[in-house]
């Protein structure tokens, strides 16, 4: 592949596969914390958390963008404290991979949630009572049932992340190296003479990587229901 496209596109697919990948393994235990929440539990602010958790799939991606800026730029409060401690994020590929995460996170949170309330509760319910802790329970009876859920969530959200765009170039910007991901050199290849061929070389990549996540998912989420289907039976 590095000898079919060019450096500049090489450059923008290895950061977007970093950008992804950091964006998915950070997030991922969020997700699976957040979506048993929203499955198993009742709780004061349930309708809220939900609602937060789902809103970057409502909102247009430059306000999330936007509203990632003014938190975490260098001249707000918490990016400031962030830059003090070296841990800036704005302008930096780290800031694309949190942009990417956030975008990414109601995906994966809804298909881990999906797979969470297609587990038996009396499962659960009947290790506990031989004396398993509610973290042994989770780890040795929920987790491994939930597993091509949690996978199926991981596979969407990578996917979700290589193809984030508008909360990245807002926050980060579109730096050549550093923040030019696949999206965004794709945008900038068409803002110059002669870059088409560029352009088409990278959408064939996102469609080749968006269609294998999804393939993957679909094989995943018949997993789950076969899974479902057997416990039934």
């Amino acid at each position: 592949m590095s000898e079919w496209l060019g450096p500049a596109e090489w450059q923008a697919v290895a950061l977007s596969l970093r950008v992804a990948l950091v964006a998915t393994l950070l997030s991922l235990p969020f997700g699976v914390a957040v979506a048993w929440a929203l499955a198993r539990k009742r709780f004061p602010g349930h309708a809220l958390l939900n609602g937060l958790v789902h809103l970057p799939l409502i909102l247009p991606p430059v306000v999330t963008g936007y509203l990632l800026l003014i938190s975490f730029g260098p001249q707000a409060v918490l990016g400031g404290w962030l830059e003090a401690a070296g841990l800036g994020v704005a302008f930096r590929w780290t800031g694309a991979a949190l942009a990417a995460a956030i975008m990414a996170f109601p995906l994966m949170v809804r298909a881990i949630r999906l797979s969470l309330e297609a587990v038996d509760p009396g499962l659960e319910e009947a290790a506990a009572t031989l004396g398993a802790s509610r973290l042994r329970v989770f780890g040795t009876v929920t987790l491994p049932l939930i597993a091509p859920g949690v996978l199926t969530g991981a596979i969407l959200a990578f996917a979700k992340a290589m193809g984030e765009f508008g909360a990245t170039i807002t926050f980060v910007s579109n730096i050549p190296g550093e923040t030019r991901t696949v999206p965004s050199a794709i945008y900038a290849f068409l803002q110059v003479p002669g870059g088409e061929a560029s352009a088409w070389r990278l959408v064939i990549v996102s469609v080749v990587i968006a269609m294998g996540a999804l393939l993957a998912s679909e094989l995943l989420a018949r997993r789950v229901a076969a899974r479902v289907r057997g416990r039934d039976a």
